[in-house]
């Protein structure tokens, strides 16, 4: 089996409805995104699936969010944009982009030391 990896991050604020601590103000995060793609073999030049296009997709996924107020962003304007919430939505929102390749999990780092990961069961 093989796993590829791909990271990239978008600058956005946020604000946690109902926290009841800091973080329920507006502030903002360099969200770094980080996922990971299962291939069980290579094409005829012993690839996987090419970085460049994994990169793509990404890419239209995450720009949407960047440089915005996510509590002002579907489905953010109706749930909470937390870091739980932000690796379902972009799990959800790029596995049809992916050509039927298994995507593993995605990780969503809102700080050096803080992130949250969701991979279906």
């Amino acid at each position: 089996m093989f796993e590829l990896t791909v990271k990239q991050h978008f600058d956005a604020a946020h604000a946690l409805r109902g926290y009841q601590g800091q973080c329920e103000n507006v502030h903002g995060h360099r969200f770094t995104v980080v996922i990971r793609i299962q291939a069980s073999h290579l094409n005829d030049i012993g690839i996987a699936y090419d970085f460049r296009i994994i990169k793509k997709n990404l890419k239209i996924v995450l720009d949407r969010f960047d440089h915005t107020n996510l509590n002002e962003i579907p489905p953010f304007d109706n749930i909470n944009p937390s870091s739980e919430n932000l690796a379902y939505i972009v799990y959800n929102e790029l596995l049809p982009l992916l050509d039927g390749n298994k995507l593993v999990s995605v990780q969503v780092w809102e700080s050096p030391e803080s992130a949250a990961e969701y991979h279906p069961s």
